[in-house]
């Protein structure tokens, strides 16, 4: 399988990976935006706990971002939806993540390259950013100690960054993701939503408010 042409549409399509085919879906930005020359690879929670790039809070990220001017990738990880392959518990994902965006940096070469991510999502972009070097990081709900996850060790370089945790939070610990985020040696913008869960159950559309108003300054065209 050779790679793909960047569509011109928004589309679907298959594009080689570590593991086998990964599926993605490029949107391009809301045609009432300014174009930014952005590309944000966006990266879904836990397969394992039914995660994949249709996740309500992956496409609502999705969405604030085009409504910005943003072109998006999303991606199903090795093992998921028509994503060839097995799940690899984090570095396989972070592999996958590297191919697609080694495929969008050749495609789009002049575009700014932003990752993103929610929940395991969230751990696999900032553990390959620092060898990806996004101009932007966001980081929705990132599992600071769920299920063994380390951030101690993670080295991200100096980009914007911006972090939205929900305050009631039942799956990953509010205060711990806090507290990491005090701990770091570089200024990030932490957004705190009140009565927040996981999911964002019944605050998506804040959520949508947080991080267009957390990243809006980043923007190449503001």
């Amino acid at each position: 399988m050779s790679n793909p042409v960047f569509p011109d549409k928004s589309t679907t399509l298959l594009l080689p990976g570590p593991a086998g085919a990964l599926e993605l879906a490029v949107d391009l930005p809301d045609p009432e935006a300014t174009g930014q020359p952005v590309v944000a690879v966006i990266c879904h929670p836990l397969p394992t706990e039914g995660g994949t790039m249709h996740n309500k809070v992956v496409t609502m990220l999705a969405r604030s971002l085009r409504e910005l001017g943003v072109t998006t990738v999303r991606f199903n990880f090795r093992g998921t939806g028509r994503s060839e392959g097995s799940f690899d518990a984090g570095p396989g994902e972070v592999e996958d993540l590297r191919a697609v965006v080694a495929w969008v940096r050749e495609q789009r070469p002049v575009d700014l390259l932003w990752l993103a991510g929610f929940s395991f999502g969230a751990w696999v972009s900032i553990s390959a950013a620092d060898a990806l070097e996004p101009h932007v990081l966001i980081s929705i709900a990132p599992p600071v100690g769920h299920e063994g996850r380390d951030f101690s060790d993670i080295r991200t370089p100096g980009m914007p960054w911006l972090v939205v945790m929900g305050d009631a939070d039942e799956v990953v610990d509010s205060h711990a993701v806090y507290a990491w985020v005090e701990g770091l040696d570089r200024d990030v913008e932490l957004v705190k939503m009140p009565e927040t869960s996981h999911f964002f159950h019944r605050k998506l559309i804040d959520l949508r408010g947080a991080v267009k108003n957390g990243v809006r300054g980043w923007l190449p065209n503001a």
